[in-house]
């Protein structure tokens, strides 16, 4: 053993890997990229469930967050449509619901799917 050999972590180091390589016991290989259309809407769909639930229990106190949160729904409702059809959403509309979960931000917060639904955003739009 040479003395950089053993300076090193034990482990596995692979630098530059062509086709497929699996290291270890219950490894699984996932071809392509993750379809993200398909995460945003589920994700939509979650937290348009959860709003529906904040509404049903009287989350509605504020008339200025049921106006964001209205439009929210709204963005997600066509949102929805869209990432029901072919294709990815169109950037303006990534764009639109971003902008409308942002204003939303202080309803939905505490909704464990907001969270999905930006970074499933933020994924398609590229950061």
């Amino acid at each position: 053993m040479t003395e950089n050999q053993a300076a090193r972590p034990a482990g596995v180091n692979i630098g530059t890997v062509h086709g497929v390589a699996v290291v270890g016991d219950h490894n699984t290989v996932t071809y392509g990229t993750p379809d993200r259309g398909e995460e945003l809407r589920l994700a939509v769909r979650q937290l348009r469930e959860e709003i529906a639930e904040w509404r049903r229990s009287g989350g509605e106190g504020a008339g200025a967050s049921l106006d964001v949160v209205r439009r929210l729904d709204d963005e997600m409702a066509d949102a929805e449509g869209e990432l029901a059809s072919p294709g990815a959403p169109s950037p303006a509309r990534l764009v639109r619901l971003r902008q409308a979960l942002a204003d939303a931000g202080a309803v939905t917060a505490t909704m464990a799917s907001a969270a999905a639904v930006g970074q499933a955003v933020g994924a398609l739009l590229g950061g």
